[in-house]
């Protein structure tokens, strides 16, 4: 699943491309295109101008000259693609777009090949869509409140990794960047938050905000072609991984093997010698 520096990369795209471009259709392609507590259907974006493109964790939204939002979420492999001539015509095709600016004219392919990303009309409440509002900011939002975050995961009592990817914690951490973070802070996967310090949870809490950094400057991480950004281009991350997906490869800090266990119907990957238990 797309990650926040997946999202942030296509939302940057997206802005970089499309702001200031009017809607002039919307065409929805797939039963489950449109999340069901959409306000309106997806015909409604037409004629409404972009003024911005917004994220929250991994939801985005389309900032529009309306008193409503486009909200999207990627899911497993939702992609935003812009297109153009040299590039093949993508095979999963859920919605589709003609928006132009002047004389300028842009064509837009939301494509999802397993079909768990939306799209959805909402309103927003204090700027955020109604979708977004259980959803904790992330470490790169200005109301960012670091000593709150950490006094939150530290009350804690269950596993470290499964705290971080709460969502409703602090957002924007999935599975890989949570590999990452607690391998660079040098936490095993399997600690209860709470018996960790205030400064060992502050440590993994500038973790995750360092290595998404990282990774936003790199374009995302890309196993295969079910994230690409708006180019269709891959990002290229995945050569900086020190512990996910790289079950059996030395450790970058201590040479020991790196270990993959389940966790929580998913893998997790770790050093046995750098985070001990």
């Amino acid at each position: 699943m797309p990650e926040l520096p997946e999202v942030e990369t296509v939302r940057c795209g997206l802005e970089h491309l499309l702001t200031g471009f009017k809607f002039r259709s919307a065409q929805d392609l797939h039963p489950r295109l449109l999340k069901s507590t959409s306000l309106a259907p997806l015909s409604n974006v037409v004629g409404s101008r972009i003024t911005g493109i917004n994220r929250r964790g991994k939801f985005l939204w389309f900032e529009l000259n309306r008193e409503f939002v486009l909200v999207a979420h990627l899911g497993m492999s939702g992609q935003f693609l812009v297109r153009e001539k040299d590039r093949p015509k993508p095979g999963h095709v859920r919605a589709h777009f003609l928006l132009s600016r002047g004389l300028s004219k842009r064509e837009v392919a939301f494509n999802d090949r397993r079909t768990f990303g939306w799209l959805s009309i909402e309103q927003l409440t204090e700027g955020i869509p109604q979708s977004a509002l259980h959803i904790a900011v992330d470490p790169f939002d200005d109301s960012f409140d670091r000593t709150a975050v950490i006094r939150r995961i530290k009350s804690r009592k269950a596993e470290i990794k499964s705290v971080i990817l709460n969502q409703e914690i602090m957002s924007g951490v999935g599975n890989i960047y949570a590999d990452e973070s607690l391998w660079r802070a040098k936490i095993h996967p399997e600690t209860p938050a709470c018996e960790l310090s205030l400064r060992k949870v502050g440590a993994l809490v500038d973790e995750a905000k360092a290595v998404m950094a990282e990774a936003i400057d790199a374009g995302g991480t890309s196993f295969d072609a079910l994230y690409v950004n708006v180019n269709g281009e891959s990002g290229y991350f995945k050569i900086s991984l020190a512990a996910y997906g790289q079950e059996g490869q030395p450790c970058p800090r201590c040479g020991h093997g790196i270990k993959r266990i389940a966790f929580g119907g998913r893998s997790s990957h770790y050093c046995p010698k750098c985070q001990l238990k």
